[in-house]
């Protein structure tokens, strides 16, 4: 299958709005249940799902397809729980602009890894985003704390999830390093709950917290990793770094149209710069 790279940036365009689409519906869930909890089984799910799908390929023998798929889901993994423990040592606000922070640390990791090149227009819409999520995410004054050390190693590892991503998709069977990944990250969960003394049974299945489960099962978690796996190969981690800023700027405005939510005008500028970076980066490429 060959992609045009502005045909998978719009690909993964929709994996982004999906992802902002429903982080209210997760908020409201984890309002009722522990993250730990929530995580395990939306990624334990998602792996029982695709199960089936892996198992008819031989490829899930080899280690390597095996290994990388393991590496992915301890980077996103990983990510989750760090930015889990920032948020409860510091503002939201600060831990949605330090994650955005990744959009300018993947191009700077892609070239320190691999000597991968970014050209002057993704630099320059690396900035340009980095200015919008400030706007669109700080409401308050950045802090030096415990809870941006574990926020920035947050976006250390979803830059590295997203540059790893590109370049295992290239060469691994894309549903095993999906199902995998998927395995992984329940598996992490586990531990997690663990460590938090959490318990991984759900107190109820009904309301919020069912409907926050079936759709980001179905669309956030299966439809949007496996088209972020598969469109990788055909576009740059920097371009698709770009693209998930849309993720913030999404959910801010799904928040404002569904939970009364008010979005400033610095807020609504932010959002502003984050759509002018993509178009920089697209029309620069």
């Amino acid at each position: 299958m060959t992609v045009k790279p502005y045909q998978a940036d719009f690909l993964l365009l929709l994996v982004a709005i999906s992802w902002g689409t429903t982080f209210l519906l997760v908020q409201k869930a984890v309002d009722a249940v522990p993250v730990s909890t929530f995580l395990f089984w939306r990624f334990g799910w998602a792996f029982v799902l695709m199960l089936p799908f892996a198992w008819r390929r031989r490829a899930y023998r080899d280690r390597h397809t095996l290994g990388a798929a393991v590496l992915l889901g301890l980077f996103n993994f990983g990510a989750y729980a760090l930015q889990t423990y920032g948020l409860t040592l510091t503002l939201s606000s600060s831990v949605a602009f330090i994650t955005g922070l990744f959009v300018v640390m993947v191009p700077f990791l892609s070239w320190i890894l691999f000597g991968h090149k970014a050209s002057r227009p993704v630099w320059i819409a690396g900035l340009v985003a980095a200015a919008g999520l400030w706007l669109l995410t700080m409401q308050g004054e950045l802090r030096a704390g415990w809870g941006e050390v574990y926020t920035l190693g947050c976006a250390l590892l979803f830059s590295l999830h997203l540059i790893y991503t590109g370049r295992f998709a290239r060469r691994y069977d894309i549903v095993l390093l999906v199902t995998f990944q998927f395995g992984t990250m329940a598996l992490g969960s586990v531990l997690l709950s663990i460590l938090r003394g959490e318990s991984l049974l759900l107190p109820h299945w009904g309301g919020s917290v069912a409907a926050a489960l079936v759709i980001t099962v179905l669309f956030a978690t299966i439809f949007a990793f496996w088209v972020q796996t598969s469109m990788q190969r055909f576009t740059t981690a920097s371009r698709a770094a770009l693209i998930f800023t849309m993720e913030p700027l999404s959910a801010a405005v799904f928040g404002h149209l569904y939970g009364s939510e008010v979005l400033s005008t610095l807020q609504m500028l932010g959002g502003g710069l984050i759509v002018a970076a993509m178009l920089v980066a697209e029309l620069g490429g």
